[in-house]
């Protein structure tokens, strides 16, 4: 076992990166990597306002994205609830600041980007309990807030899709809400295989070893709990018939290492005719959309008209 592998190391690595982030922030003095992501895309402007859900996890602070005016939508617009990436580790929100303001200018959808807890403060089951619980929410109080809870979506990038995934999950267990689509882009969805065990194209792809160490340790360091549903639906001893999830838009990355289980996941959700589509980004690696603009435009253009054909039938 690497010691990364230990949970009481793993945790001290994961607050150590934290902290590490946190500084350089602050030492940015707004400068830094909140404000990169603002500057992308200007042409799509930062219509925003903060909210705070409450869980029973812990409440939950989230930037609400306000769609143009004049978009033909007659009433309140659909609303897409989007959680980060960051390993289940890392709080990066602003990271996703492009992916919102692109989507509710393309899409004409009312993007809730959510802050939701992490480990190792908050390790599984909580951040997928209160990542249901907050999309349950925007579902049954979008009259008050000026977006239609009835036509709802979820995505997330890397973490953020395995939280979008057990959200998806939940609700089909749960009896709702109704999820119109989940995003899938680029996640993890089989913790119980080791990182070691998985293949990529690439040499030395983005994602390595060490670092699954620390992130799915923080995250579920029993690792009896890594098969859970809600962790890893990719993994064989998963076995629940799925007929009636949320249909997923699963975005694959050619040379990441996480692209095989994802893989996996889209074959198992068009079995039961849950799948809306399944695309693969060639030549690009794992987190590929927070440098190559070109390939981050074209990408989120597809889930733009995916989020439109689903709530707008």
């Amino acid at each position: 076992m690497s010691l990364l592998a230990r949970p009481a190391v793993a945790a001290l690595a994961a607050k150590t990166m934290q902290r590490v982030t946190s500084l350089a922030d602050r030492r940015s003095g707004g400068r830094g990597s909140a404000a990169a992501s603002h500057a992308r895309f200007p042409e799509f402007p930062r219509t925003v306002r903060e909210l705070t859900i409450p869980t029973t996890v812990a409440p939950a602070r989230v930037t609400v994205y306000l769609p143009a005016a004049g978009k033909g939508e007659d009433g309140a617009p659909p609303v897409h609830v989007n959680f980060h990436g960051g390993g289940y580790v890392m709080t990066l929100t602003e990271f996703d600041d492009p992916l919102c303001r692109f989507l509710a200018a393309q899409a004409g959808v009312v993007v809730i980007n959510v802050d939701y807890v992490v480990a190792p403060q908050h390790p599984f089951p909580a951040p997928p309990r209160q990542a249901y619980e907050i999309v349950r929410w925007i579902a049954e109080h979008g009259a008050d807030h000026g977006w239609d809870g009835g036509r709802l979506t979820v995505g997330g990038q890397s973490a953020g899709g395995g939280l979008a995934a057990a959200v998806a999950r939940q609700a089909l267990e749960e009896g709702g809400p109704a999820i119109a689509l989940q995003v899938l882009h680029y996640p993890p969805l089989d913790l119980a295989t080791g990182a070691r065990n998985k293949r990529a194209k690439a040499a030395r792809p983005m994602l390595r070893p060490w670092m699954a160490d620390v992130f799915d340790t923080s995250y579920v360091p029993d690792v009896r709990l890594r098969t859970d549903r809600l962790v890893s639906p990719a993994h064989p001893s998963d076995t629940a018939d799925l007929t009636g999830i949320a249909p997923a838009l699963v975005v694959t990355a050619e040379y990441d290492l996480l692209r095989a289980e994802a893989e996996g996941y889209a074959d198992r959700l068009r079995r039961t005719g849950s799948l809306a589509g399944h695309h693969e980004v060639a030549g690009a690696d794992h987190g590929y959309d927070g440098s190559d603009d070109e390939k981050a435009r074209e990408v989120y253009a597809l889930i733009a008209r995916h989020l439109r054909r689903a709530v707008r039938p």
